[in-house]
């Protein structure tokens, strides 16, 4: 869900990792190495770990994150934390699944190569992984302020918890908390990080646009990913989607909600679900969001818009205009 007001993740109890991004000369792409802080913190003796995160607590400066190893109480949290039964099995299987990140390193390093190619003047964001361990919280698995991006590493472990009913998530959501999905989900938060908002409230056409911005931008930098990644869909549910396209818009224009700026009339057709109620049994969720990604990649193609013009433009209805959407 894109918010206009970036939401200051709190993290106190916490794991990290730590990935440099930088440019290299121009033409030679972008360097993506990660350090495993998240090992350091579980695996240093409990005596020793104040001492470890005061020295380490420069290369974490981000408002993403809230260390303060020099507060007793903030200690004594996190003490608990990584002391915690359940929270160091978690760890576990978090280490176990993803000891090596090279995979992810490679993936980035060719999709976020791409994106400077097509958005020169992109920031490449220093990377963190944390288990927090508050699997609820599923929107916010990947958030990214522009400078800084904290993926919660753990909520890609989720299937792998069956012996703790998943910890109470749905198992529409489980079933997208893997390793397939934590490169879509990156490039997918920095493209939001990057996104103009416009002013005031938003319309469904103004989150439409600005998702399909989204998508476009996952598109472009990540084509030899499939579609149904890039979407969280089953193939069952884009099948349903592109088959249903124009019944969805037809609802839309019908029911008068392109201009609606109330978001309780709307939710529905933007949140992650394993239908949407609107469509019935059978239906794809986020059905708007791949709408808007129809009419975003009709405009750049018809305007052939750059991507930082286009993520700069903040006129919805001027894009769906031009775009000559017809579904």
């Amino acid at each position: 869900m894109l918010r206009k007001r970036i939401k200051h993740l709190f993290l106190i109890a916490l794991t990290l990792t730590v990935a440099a991004c930088s440019n290299r000369k121009a033409g030679d792409g972008v360097e993506v190495k990660f350090e495993r802080f998240e090992q350091l913190l579980f695996e240093t003796q409990p005596d020793m770990l104040q001492q470890r995160l005061v020295a380490e607590q420069n290369r974490f400066n981000t408002p993403l994150l809230n260390l303060a190893p020099q507060d007793e109480q903030y200690m004594a949290m996190v003490q608990g934390f990584v002391s915690d039964p359940v929270i160091r099995d978690v760890y576990s299987t978090v280490d176990s699944l993803y000891h090596d990140l090279g995979w992810l390193e490679d993936e980035l390093r060719s999709y976020l190569g791409r994106a400077k190619g097509l958005y020169p003047t992109l920031t490449c964001p220093t990377f963190y992984t944390l288990i927090t361990a508050d699997f609820q919280d599923y929107r916010n698995r990947v958030f990214c302020d522009g400078t800084s991006l904290a993926m919660s590493i753990d909520r890609y472990a989720l299937p792998y918890f069956g012996r703790y009913q998943y910890f109470g998530v749905p198992l529409y959501l489980v079933n997208l908390c893997n390793r397939q999905y934590m490169a879509a989900d990156c490039m997918a938060a920095i493209a939001r990080a990057n996104i103009e908002l416009p002013d005031g409230e938003m319309t469904l056409l103004d989150y439409m646009v600005a998702e399909g911005k989204t998508l476009y931008f996952m598109s472009q930098t990540m084509s030899d990913v499939d579609d149904t990644i890039l979407m969280r869909y089953t193939g069952e549910q884009m099948d349903w989607m592109k088959q249903n396209e124009s019944q969805v818009w037809a609802y839309l224009i019908q029911n008068k909600l392109l201009y609606e700026t109330d978001y309780s009339q709307f939710h529905n057709l933007l949140d992650d679900a394993p239908k949407t109620n609107a469509f019935g049994e059978g239906s794809a969720p986020r059905t708007v969001a791949y709408i808007g990604w129809q009419i975003v990649s009709r405009y750049a193609k018809k305007t052939k818009t750059p991507m930082d013009k286009l993520f700069a433009q903040t006129d919805s209805k001027k894009i769906l205009q031009q775009s000559s959407y017809r579904p």
